[in-house]
């Protein structure tokens, strides 16, 4: 396969698992609106983020050679930039995980009263961002200059519209409708797991900033991009999170 097989392969395989994660929402969406299978709807969500893992945020790419071990090698410092990464995104995750299980423990089989549609716009919104910026990641491995920039400024701007909805539209309405963290637990752990999701997806648009600017002054190579890798797993990493929250907050139980 040439190297120019190979580059179209891997865009239309980023985009075969955007297309399965689309697929993937709706079924979720369907269950929670027929049964509401608390089990169904978990099994959903962890399929989906297998997928983001594997394919999305190359979890393979940590057993890649280094050189034979030179410290002074380029191929070993990405093997340990991306360790160390990993064990960052372990460290979060650890955050994230005790939020879910605080919801779990204070709402049991409940869930606060939130607007479906906007609640499956935001997370359409991520899903996209998601896949462009895979696609942008790997236009700057094929050398696609342009490519790369157009897809990280899409990711920009769709993860900027994700924080809005979230944040300016959606708090709002549910502060109007008198769910707010001073009066029941609900409130409490929608602004709480809502929020500390919201900021991790502020600090990846602040991520994306960087390698839009270093971008654009040609600071990367197809060779040497690790930057570019690095926000692209952050981003995917945001991803993740979300596919667990969204069925935690907007499908699982009954709505108080």
């Amino acid at each position: 396969m040439t190297d120019k097989q190979h580059h179209a392969d891997s865009l239309f395989q980023g985009l075969v698992i955007f297309v399965a994660l689309a697929f993937l929402t709706a079924v979720e969406f369907f269950i929670a609106i027929t049964n509401a299978s608390i089990l169904l709807l978990t099994l959903v969500a962890l399929i989906k983020a297998g997928l983001v893992l594997y394919y999305y945020m190359h979890i393979g790419k940590l057993a890649e050679e280094d050189d034979e071990h030179d410290h002074q090698s380029f191929a070993w410092k990405l093997a340990t930039n991306r360790l160390g990464l990993w064990l960052f995104l372990l460290s979060d995750a650890f955050l994230f995980a005790g939020l879910l299980v605080a919801r779990f423990n204070l709402l049991g089989f409940t869930r606060p009263h939130l607007n479906q549609n906007l609640g499956l716009i935001v997370t359409a919104v991520l899903l996209i961002s998601s896949y462009f910026m895979n696609r942008g990641e790997k236009q700057m491995a094929m050398g696609d200059k342009k490519g790369f920039l157009l897809s990280t400024a899409l990711t920009f701007l769709l993860g900027l519209g994700f924080l809005i909805g979230v944040v300016f539209v959606e708090w709002p309405t549910a502060a109007h409708e008198g769910l707010t963290p001073d009066v029941s637990a609900a409130g409490a752990v929608f602004y709480m797991m809502t929020g500390m999701h919201a900021f991790h997806v502020l600090t990846g648009l602040l991520f994306l900033l960087v390698i839009l600017r270093n971008g654009a002054r040609g600071i990367y190579t197809p060779e040497k991009h690790w930057a570019v890798e690095a926000a692209a797993v952050y981003w995917h990493f945001v991803d993740v999170v979300w596919i667990f929250f969204y069925p935690a907050l907007y499908l699982m139980g009954r709505a108080l």
